[in-house]
């Protein structure tokens, strides 16, 4: 008999989730996304659970969600818009958790990953963890609610990391928000057991924490914000390229990765994420059901996931090819709400 994709117990006053799908990376299936669901919402009212821990087992704490089921399902399938109605139902109940929610992140966390581990009280991450949001690359979008936090990292770097996938290590995900702690991965089992019968939460990871620094963004941080701050994805482009000096090779190579994307996934996040600043988090939730809807019905998801995980030829054609080829009308129609209404929040 396989072993359940996600296993649940009760570790003195913690509920501790493991995610067991190492062979996928730990991608969420629908029957993940589900369990987890229902299980928190009994240790939301059960008093003998005091917090949730989340850990993974494997190389990846959580690469996504799985984006290549979604495919198979077929456009328009009512299996598609289960699994992410699903999805953003449980991002949306991790958020609104009133209790702690610890995170333990070692190896790569990105998409549907973020989605049960950013919007918890405490991320902690190990060594080796990346972050990324790499949805423009196969014609999607940065959904789980990620537009939230993206839009409210400090010098734009979140416009940064969804428009180029750009993939962020620990000190770099720690300065931008996205990691609240750092600590060994050695360390994450004896955490574990001291969180299961301390009551004190931040002292306890504050024991195994570490110091540390940036990366990149210490010192890209300034340039992130001139280039990323205002414009089209044209201009954002053009200033790119036009850097000099010092700044020169990281220009290209972001301008090269952002023009590697699709551009009706470029128009739409950077639409997405600047609105998002100003919305609350379930509005935030909202906007990814509504562009989530419209995506499915398009071209480019199914062709970037073609290209990415089916073929693996990595030699995606997007429809429209180009920038200036992208019609307004059509980037308009994926904010608007689908007929049968937004998604109904917990």
């Amino acid at each position: 008999m396989a072993e359940p994709e996600i296993l649940f117990e009760r570790r003195g006053h913690a509920g501790l989730v493991t995610l067991n799908r190492p062979g996928a990376l730990n991608a969420l299936s629908h029957g993940m996304v589900t369990a987890l669901a229902q299980t928190l919402e009994g240790w939301r009212s059960d008093p003998e659970i005091r917090l949730v821990i989340v850990r993974a087992v494997g190389r990846a704490f959580c690469a996504g969600g799985d984006i290549r089921a979604v495919y198979e399902a077929g456009r328009g399938s009512s299996a598609q818009k289960a699994f992410f109605e699903a999805e953003y139902r449980l991002n949306a109940a991790i958020k609104a958790f009133p209790k702690p929610y610890v995170a333990m992140v070692d190896g790569y966390v990105m998409g549907g990953g973020a989605g049960i581990s950013v919007h918890g009280s405490h991320r902690v991450f190990a060594e080796k963890a990346v972050f990324a949001m790499p949805e423009t690359g196969i014609g999607f979008f940065p959904d789980v609610g990620s537009s939230f936090f993206l839009s409210r990292m400090p010098s734009q770097v979140g416009l940064y990391c969804a428009l180029g996938a750009i993939r962020l290590a620990r000190g770099d995900a720690i300065h931008a928000g996205i990691a609240t702690h750092a600590a060994p991965a050695a360390t994450f089992e004896a955490i574990i057991a001291r969180l299961a019968e301390a009551a004190d939460v931040d002292a306890v990871i504050s024991e195994f924490a570490e110091p540390t620094t940036p990366e990149t963004l210490g010192s890209l941080a300034p340039a992130i914000e001139a280039v990323f701050a205002t414009g089209s994805v044209e201009s954002i482009l053009a200033r790119l390229d036009a850097l000099q000096g010092p700044l020169a090779d990281w220009g290209g190579d972001t301008a090269a990765a952002i023009r590697g994307k699709s551009p009706t996934s470029l128009r739409i996040a950077l639409r997405q994420i600047r609105a998002a600043g100003e919305l609350a988090f379930e509005d935030c939730i909202r906007l990814d059901w509504r562009i989530a809807n419209a995506i499915l019905g398009g071209h480019d998801f199914y062709e970037g996931v073609r290209a990415a995980l089916v073929y693996k030829d990595q030699s995606p054609r997007w429809n429209p090819a180009t920038l200036e080829a992208v019609d307004p009308g059509v980037i308009e129609g994926h904010f608007v709400a689908p007929l049968d209404g937004d998604i109904p929040l917990p």
